[in-house]
């Protein structure tokens, strides 16, 4: 196993005109699941191909186990990449696949080579597959041999480049527990690149959210989505995305055009001499009801509903200012476009935001629990 360290890594590309990754620092630990997310052109592939050694460094240092690997050939790193496009050789069998990496990297026996073969085949559920050829597969089953055939070589790192982008929906569920559950089986050091959050969310150890080519958040899922640092990464991690009124504070009052907020006294203190400043609130935490009573809240009219089972997304607009906002709603409540609701905001669920620089200035309050988890998540990762 291994672990990995980006100190100051650079790609520029065009003499400079280009900067495809600024300055990013992080320590992947060992045995650590660690996801670049972000969207397209952000960066996270290029960082992932700098680590395979696809890509040469313009500035600064990758380390695998304190080796600064810079000017290794690809595979003198040890490690094994899992790419989008599976990259299977179409005229070798899968048995040959697997293979064919352990020929070109170790002095194996050939029973020795098969031996292994037998094993990572098992291991990733592809006995019944070795003597067929990849045009035969399935998507999923392409998958699993890109898989084996990483794995087969016992790297000390492996890197996944969206492997399962081109899977569909319920068969990249399936993929993503099974990525999950054998990577931590394995315990190997794992480097993870998507632009689908929920991956990110439910797989990574720790999650980088990369945006034009910079890191704006380096933590936990749940400190990422709870305690993020800046307005994109907050508008990033969560579907449906955070909600956002940008305003202004003015004695101790949050004013946009959809509705006037007081901010609770502890709070203010947050936004003190910030007077642009962006209200968020997540749609899971906003409450429809037509008595709000001594509550604040957001005059709306039901524009249309997403029903999704369980829940329901309702899309609203403010009756005044042009607002639109999302809210998730029990499935089980009848609701109709063009009903007008009163769309409640708990003080304790509010983020705040300096509307210039998009830095945090206050997030939501957690209870004991979920602060005591995310502490230990903190922990856990190395995270301060």
């Amino acid at each position: 196993m291994a672990t990995i360290t980006l100190t100051d890594l650079t790609k520029h590309y065009n003499d400079g005109n280009i900067i495809a990754v600024d300055d990013v620092n992080a320590t992947v630990e060992d045995g650590e699941f660690l996801v670049l997310v972000g969207p397209s052109g952000s960066g996270k592939s290029t960082i992932l191909r700098m680590i395979a050694g696809l890509e040469d460094v313009t500035s600064g240092k990758i380390r695998i186990d304190g080796t600064v690997v810079n000017d290794y050939k690809p595979r003198e790193r040890d490690i094994a990449m899992v790419f989008q496009n599976y990259a299977l050789y179409p005229n070798m069998s899968v048995r040959k696949n697997l293979e064919f990496g352990l020929k070109m990297s170790t002095s194996m026996s050939k029973d020795h080579r098969q031996d292994t073969i037998e094993d990572t085949a098992n291991t990733v559920d592809i006995n019944d597959l070795l003597d067929k050829y990849p045009s035969q597969l399935s998507g999923g089953e392409k998958q699993r041999v890109a898989l084996g055939r990483a794995i087969v070589r016992d790297p000390s790192v492996f890197l996944m480049d969206e492997p399962l982008s081109n899977l569909d929906a319920k068969l990249r569920r399936t993929m993503r527990t099974e990525i999950e559950s054998l990577q931590a089986d394995l315990g190997v050091t794992t480097v993870y690149v998507t632009h689908n959050q929920t991956e990110a969310m439910t797989m990574g150890d720790r999650i980088i959210v990369l945006n034009e080519s910079e890191v704006q958040q380096f933590g936990t899922p749940l400190q990422c989505y709870f305690q993020p640092e800046n307005k994109f990464v907050a508008g990033f991690i969560g579907d449906p995305p955070m909600n956002f009124f940008a305003g202004t504070v003015e004695n101790g009052d949050f004013r946009c055009p959809a509705f006037d907020y007081q901010i609770r006294s502890d709070i203010h203190k947050a936004v003190r001499g910030h007077d642009a400043v962006t209200l968020g609130i997540r749609p899971e935490d906003i409450q429809l009801t037509n008595d709000p009573k001594d509550t604040q809240y957001v005059d709306c009219t039901v524009d249309f509903v997403e029903e999704m089972g369980s829940i329901q997304h309702v899309h609203l607009e403010a009756v005044s200012g042009n607002q639109e906002l999302i809210v998730i709603a029990d499935g089980t409540t009848p609701i109709t476009e063009g009903e007008e609701y009163a769309a409640i905001i708990p003080q304790e669920n509010i983020h705040l935001f300096d509307t210039q620089t998009g830095t945090s200035l206050h997030n939501c309050i957690l209870k004991d629990d979920r602060e005591a988890k995310l502490s230990l998540d903190r922990q856990e990762a190395g995270v301060h």
